[in-house]
C-alpha cells in the first residue's frame, strides 16, 4: 500500500472534518484540492469516497451530542411523567407507562422535527440528485454559489445585528420552524451552497439565534448525511477492494477526529463572533475557484 495514498487519504479527510461545519462548503474546497491532490482511484469510488468519508463527520455530532439526542433512559422515578392525563385504555396505558419508564419525549419530538426538516429534501432533492450531479456539478456553479452565499451571509449578519432572536433553544423550534429549515438545506443541493450554510443563514432569518441555528444544523446533519452515504453505498454495490475499503475507514477516522475539533471551535467562536468572517471567505475563496479554472481552460485552449 503506498504511503504517498495514505497521505492523501488523510489530508482528504482533514479538509472534510474541517470544511463540513464551518459554512464555507466542502464541495468547493474538494474541487480546489482534488485539482491539485489527486487520489489514485477509479471515477467511481472517488465519488463514493467523498460521501462515506462524511459518515465519519457525523459520527463527531453523535458523540458530542449523545446526551441531547439519546431519547432513552433506564426507570427513573424523580423525572416527572409525560403525559397530563391517562388515557383510560389499558393498552394505551401500558405504552404511557413505558415512556415515562423509559422514554425522554422531549427527546423523541426534537427527532420528529428533525425528520419534518429532511422531508423537502427527500421529496425535492432525491428524485433530481443525479441530474444535478451531470449538471451543476462544475466549478462555474460552485464558484458563484459560493459568492453569493458568502454575500448572503454578510447581509444577513449586518441585518441581524438589529434583532433579537426569537428562538434560543431546540424546545422552542415548532413544526413549522423545522419545515422551513428543510426548505432551506434544501437549496444545498445545489453545489458550493454549502449545506451547514443554507441552514444556518435560514435559521438566522426566521428567528433562531446563531448557536441554536448552529446546533440544529449539527443534528440535521445525521439522517440527511447518513442517508445520503447510505444511497451511495446502494449504487456502488457495496464492491471494494481491500486497499479501498481501508482508504475508506482511514478518511472516515481522520474525517471524525477533526470533525469533533471543528465543530467545537465553531460553537465556541460564534459565542463572540458572527458569520461574517465565513461571508469573506467564501467570495474570495469562490473569486479563486472562478480565476484559477478560467486561466486554466485559456492556458490549454
Amino acid at each position: 500500500m503506498d504511503i504517498i495514498e495514505i497521505l492523501k487519504v488523510i489530508f482528504f479527510g482533514i479538509v472534510e472534518g474541517i470544511t463540513e461545519w464551518l459554512p464555507i462548503s466542502s464541495t468547493g474546497h474538494m474541487i480546489l484540492v482534488d485539482e491539485f491532490v489527486k487520489l489514485d482511484v477509479s471515477k467511481g469510488f472517488w465519488d463514493v469516497f467523498l460521501v462515506l468519508i462524511q459518515l465519519g463527520a457525523v459520527l463527531a455530532v453523535v458523540v458530542l451530542d449523545f446526551r441531547k439526542l439519546w431519547p432513552f433512559h433506564r426507570k427513573n422515578p424523580e423525572l416527572p411523567g409525560n403525559w397530563n392525563y391517562m388515557s383510560g385504555n389499558p393498552r394505551l396505558e401500558k405504552i404511557q407507562i413505558f415512556c415515562d419508564n423509559h422514554v425522554y419525549m422531549s427527546k423523541i419530538v426534537l427527532w420528529l422535527k428533525i425528520l419534518v426538516s429532511c422531508v423537502p429534501a427527500i421529496i425535492i432533492g432525491l428524485p433530481f440528485n443525479d441530474w444535478i450531479e451531470e449538471h451543476l456539478n462544475n466549478y462555474i456553479v460552485v464558484a458563484i454559489m459560493l459568492i453569493v452565499y458568502g454575500l448572503l451571509f454578510i447581509v444577513v449578519e449586518r441585518y441581524n445585528k438589529t434583532r433579537r432572536p426569537a428562538m434560543t433553544r431546540l424546545s422552542e423550534i415548532s413544526f413549522q420552524t423545522a419545515l422551513l429549515i428543510g426548505v432551506f438545506q434544501l437549496l444545498a443541493v445545489i453545489p458550493g451552497t454549502s449545506r451547514s450554510g443554507a441552514t444556518i443563514v435560514g435559521g438566522i432569518l426566521i428567528g433562531m439565534s446563531r448557536k441554536l441555528a448552529a446546533e440544529y444544523t449539527f443534528f440535521l446533519a445525521i439522517p440527511t448525511m447518513a442517508g445520503a452515504s447510505l444511497l451511495k453505498l446502494l449504487k456502488a454495490g457495496f464492491a471494494f477492494s481491500s486497499t479501498e475499503v481501508v482508504y475508506l475507514l482511514l478518511g472516515m477516522a481522520v474525517a471524525f477526529v477533526v470533525s469533533i475539533l471543528a465543530i467545537k471551535f465553531l460553537m465556541s467562536y460564534i459565542k463572540k463572533h458572527d458569520f461574517q468572517v465565513f461571508g469573506w471567505y467564501r467570495i474570495v475563496l469562490g473569486i479563486v475557484v472562478l480565476a484559477y479554472f478560467i486561466i486554466k481552460t485559456l492556458v490549454i485552449a
